[in-house]
């Protein structure tokens, strides 16, 4: 897009006269373009309104068949029980959600036998609350140790030699601590079981993705829509929350200008937005949970030829991922061909700069970056069901950067879309 500062302030100036409000103040000299650009800002927050109407979370039934998911894989990988602590995972399963601190909370599914739960003693009013799926709760005292209340659930259900899988989330001293209370068990990771489940959505799940990708493309046109000359980054980010807030998720959007854009994920230092400056925008939401994960690159004025170009090329690269993207094929292959156009046209190769430093894309559902990724060396087959960013990027060290970021899913027919790419760099959205 490219963003006029001029044209901003006479749309914002235009509303004022359209809506009658301040018409005498803004006949004042030197008032009309402040309270244009104020109240342009409040417009495009005031026009939005909720997107959460209908939204399914997920069923009791589909969570009780990815614990019985869950103890297929552990079959099939030789596991005997999981552990887990707060977390996704956690509440990928049992819609527990629960922070963590040193007093161990946990989950322990065992491949046979009734779930259960450890709690600090003093929290299982609390957790009774929150906990839908089970009823056996082992509570442990202050002066007492939680290792051990593990340990004993695990001989109940029969574990007392064995493997027990400990999600990737689980802290070392929670592992360290069942390890030494246990020493006859085998440690080993559930990312079989857990990126086995989570890695491959449901339609439910793909439903809410989609919700959040709509939400997000809603923040982002306002946000765009209250670019103005001299804004900071922490404005902008301001905006765009708000505008998530009237949408009715919460949600966040980062922006980097100019130069800075040159760094993949930004600067820390202040900078304001100019005439020319290339803008390169990163955000999302959640719904139930579930993440979207959206980036765009436009232009605030008249783009030159070099970022025409290479936004073209970006472009380009994106599409190519998409391709490549079908069931079946190798996660790498989607990096290789984003990356394929990227060096063709002259940058890299590889990974280095000027060019396309990071992977093509990284999956996404319950955490915005999760398992599994596409970038080279990952030739595991890409299945019906997963989720990704397609986000290759072309930096130009201290000039700018380009990224065009839209999720997509995979189906037998190839890769869909939740969002619509960009059509031009004037238009980021269709």
């Amino acid at each position: 897009m490219s963003i006029d500062r001029r044209n901003f302030l006479w749309i914002a100036a235009g509303a004022v006269g359209a809506l009658g409000v301040g018409a005498g103040a803004a006949a004042k000299a030197g008032a009309g373009q402040a309270s244009a650009a104020a109240l342009g800002t409040e417009l495009s927050i005031s026009r939005l309104k909720p997107m959460t109407q209908g939204i399914a979370p997920i069923s009791t039934e589909e969570r009780l068949a990815r614990i019985e998911k869950a103890r297929s894989l552990m079959s099939e990988n030789k596991i005997d029980a999981i552990l887990m602590e707060g977390g996704t995972s956690l509440s990928y399963y049992t819609d527990t959600a629960w922070g963590n601190s040193e007093r161990i909370f946990a989950w322990v599914l065992p491949v046979r036998g009734d779930m259960a739960w450890i709690c600090p003693k003093f929290e299982e009013d609390r957790a009774l609350e929150l906990i839908r799926f089970g009823t056996d709760i082992r509570t442990w005292e202050e002066d007492e140790s939680p290792y051990a209340a593990i340990a004993k659930l695990l001989k109940d259900r029969g574990v007392r030699t064995g493997r027990v899988g400990i999600e990737e989330r689980v802290r070392f001293f929670v592992y360290d601590g069942l390890r030494r209370q246990a020493p006859g068990l085998d440690f080993v990771s559930a990312d079989p079981v857990t990126i086995g489940c989570r890695s491959i959505k449901s339609p439910a799940e793909i439903a809410l993705m989609q919700r959040a990708n709509d939400i997000t493309v809603e923040a982002y046109k306002a946000a765009l829509a209250m670019l103005k000359e001299g804004m900071t980054k922490g404005e902008f980010s301001a905006n765009a929350a708000a505008a998530f807030s009237a949408l009715g998720a919460s949600g966040g959007i980062g922006a980097s200008f100019g130069e800075q854009s040159s760094l993949p994920h930004g600067s820390i230092k202040p900078r304001t937005l100019k005439e020319g400056d290339v803008i390169l925008m990163d955000g999302g939401c959640g719904i139930e949970g579930y993440r979207s994960d959206v980036s765009r690159t436009v232009v605030f004025g008249k783009p030159i030829k070099k970022q025409l170009d290479v936004w073209n090329l970006e472009k380009k690269a994106q599409f190519a991922a998409f391709k490549a993207a079908k069931a079946g094929a190798p996660h790498e292959a989607v990096d290789a061909a984003a990356r394929k156009v990227i060096t063709d046209a002259g940058y890299g190769p590889s990974y280095k700069i000027p060019g396309l430093p990071h992977r093509t894309g990284h999956g996404i559902g319950l955490d915005g970056h999760e398992w599994t990724y596409l970038v080279k060396g990952n030739k595991a087959p890409l299945q019906p069901g997963m989720c990704f960013t397609n986000e290759p990027m072309i930096v130009i060290p201290r000039e700018f950067g380009v990224r065009l970021e839209d999720d997509m899913y995979i189906t037998e027919g190839g890769a869909k879309w939740f969002t619509e790419p960009s059509p031009s760099i004037e238009r980021p959205f269709v």
